[in-house]
């Protein structure tokens, strides 16, 4: 009985939900905008084809998503900053976020934010933000980090091209 109730409760959370958002479950749409409420030449990007749901991000569209990260430029930037923890990393985004850590034989803890938005193996492509825990670094330090991390994808680029 304790499980009829149970299955009960689930189901009026899951229509009340669906009420409140307006939409049919999973993401469809109850009714489509009429010309007089907005729903014009545009009418046919609503709906779930447009991005609307979670399971959309599941879905082999027909390749809009393309990754414009420099693959290289990627895994130098992990190579050469290897002594920082990774926090987050978002490959669709090109975006590296680490947290403090100190070089081998270094006192200094760093902290770098890399943006990698350009698929070409090109200074252009690598955007670093370095700082400590008193701000941020110099700029011949920001310098030399970014001059390690494209050199390191030069010579990335140079071993794949060997095989």
């Amino acid at each position: 009985m304790l499980r009829y109730k149970l299955m009960g409760a689930m189901a009026l959370a899951a229509v009340t939900l669906t009420g409140c958002s307006g939409g049919l479950p999973f993401g469809g749409s109850a009714s489509q905008p009429t010309p007089a409420q907005g729903g014009g030449q545009d009418a046919a990007t609503l709906g779930p084809n447009r991005g609307e749901t979670i399971w959309d991000a599941f879905k082999s569209g027909n390749g809009d998503q393309v990754v414009k990260v420099n693959k290289y430029i990627w895994a130098a930037s992990l190579d050469v900053l290897s002594f920082l923890p990774v926090e987050t990393v978002d490959p669709f985004t090109g975006v590296i976020t680490t947290g403090f850590g100190a070089a081998p034989g270094s006192k200094t803890a760093y902290r770098a934010t890399i943006l990698i938005d350009d698929p070409a193996l090109d200074a252009r492509s690598l955007k670093l933000s370095l700082s400590t825990r008193s701000g941020p670094v110099d700029t011949a330090t920001l310098r030399a980090v970014e001059d390690a991390i494209l050199t390191r994808a030069r010579q990335l680029r140079t071993e794949a091209a060997r095989y």
